[in-house]
């Protein structure tokens, strides 16, 4: 099916909330509310087929130069380490209780195994209590970590705010608090109240993911933004990639499907026969706050008959699992992920404790962003950058 002129944007059944102050994000919170082309963003791009433009090659020269360039540079994988060199001496005899938004979340899943790696070198003890991706599981397990008076708490990819009478409990027994993606920015928290919170910076994902989409279509794209608004920290990066999005007059964003992690796998095999149906050819590229709605989705674009390699062409803006990069590396429904250091955030993370345990301040650090594709993966099944195990076991060694 060859790609027809670009129309109007049919709505989503599921509207885009707000985004930050700006005319770009004015502009892209038009599109998806309105149902309409992006009108003052995209100067009439409309009128013109996918691949031709009034400007150029590209829907949008500048923005497309700059995704390009931008893009590069993430795909390096022979970064050298640039996080923290110094620090206090392991203390010993310590316990971690992990929760988890779910471990059916491959990132929650990953960063834990990294705790738990980490956590073997200084002999700690960690124990996993999952809460399921409900609020009520959610808060029976952190109600469960409370009252087993461990040393420290992961606030393992939920809103630590859902369950505020048991942060105030562990507040009130001074047992400290460490968040994995559990708000928006990286480092320490007054409220909610986390010693620190480990995660890559939200806009700096965002923004590559959406770049990925404006280089590789060369400023041309049909997209579909696939998010969890229940988490804060998903709700925040896909404004933020709808606002990148639209700085690119000829991307146009289809739908915004605000799908609920745990409720993926029921949902997105539907919901991707739908887009298929409502727009075609036109729906190009995806981008998703997580690797696994592209798991789930695979089915219905084979079903489909959508080719393995795209279009449409997608891209995870986390967490970069296993089953992610095996994806990339087959050609087989996602081109390329923004993976976290997974394991380097789980060590991360027990560094964070033992700065904690030892009256220390936050490390500050937060990873830069790197796009894994099957050009620049090799074979590999995870983003595992160099130079971090050696660095903590030096520091914890003193």
């Amino acid at each position: 099916m060859s790609p027809g002129p670009p129309r109007a944007a049919t709505p989503s059944r599921n509207g885009l909330p707000g985004a930050r102050p700006g005319r770009v994000a004015r502009c892209a919170v038009a599109l998806l509310a309105t149902a309409t082309v992006l009108t003052g963003c995209d100067h009439g791009s409309a009128r013109h087929a996918p691949g031709e433009s009034a400007t150029g090659p590209s829907g949008c020269p500048a923005a497309y130069d700059t995704a390009r360039a931008s893009v590069a540079r993430a795909e390096r994988a022979d970064v050298p380490w640039n996080g923290p060199t110094t620090g206090p001496r392991a203390v010993t005899g310590k316990s971690l209780v992990y929760v988890a938004q779910t471990m059916t979340n491959p990132g929650v899943a990953g960063a834990e195994q990294g705790v738990r790696e980490a956590a073997r070198i200084v002999g700690w003890n960690v124990r996993v209590i999952d809460g399921g991706g409900t609020p009520a599981g959610i808060q029976a397990a952190m109600g469960q970590a409370v009252a087993l008076r461990p040393s420290g708490i992961v606030v393992g990819g939920f809103d630590p705010g859902t369950t505020s009478q048991q942060v105030a409990r562990a507040a009130a027994q001074h047992i400290p608090l460490v968040g994995w993606h559990a708000v928006a920015a990286p480092g320490p928290s007054r409220r909610p109240p986390l010693f620190t919170n480990v995660t890559t910076h939200v806009q700096d994902v965002a923004r590559i993911s959406a770049r990925w989409i404006i280089q590789n279509a060369h400023g041309r794209a049909g997209a579909v933004i696939f998010t969890d608004d229940s988490i804060p920290f998903a709700r925040t990066k896909s404004r933020l990639i709808a606002a990148e999005l639209a700085t690119c007059a000829g991307v146009h964003v289809l739908a915004y499907e605000n799908i609920p992690i745990p409720d993926a796998s029921t949902r997105i095999p539907r919901e991707a026969a739908s887009l298929l149906s409502r727009f075609g050819a036109r729906w190009t590229h995806s981008v998703a706050i997580n690797d696994l709605y592209f798991a789930d989705a695979a089915p219905a674009l084979r079903a489909a008959g959508a080719p393995g390699a795209g279009p449409p062409f997608n891209i995870g803006a986390g967490d970069g699992d296993p089953s992610a990069f095996q994806r990339i590396n087959s050609g087989q429904y996602q081109s390329a992920t923004v993976p976290e250091p997974l394991t380097q955030q789980g060590w991360q993370i027990v560094d964070e404790f033992n700065r904690a345990f030892s009256h220390a301040r936050p490390s500050g650090y937060a990873a830069p962003v790197h796009v894994a594709t099957a050009g620049d993966s090799h074979g590999a099944t995870t983003w595992d950058p160099a130079g971090y195990r050696q660095a903590y076991r030096k520091i914890w060694r003193g």
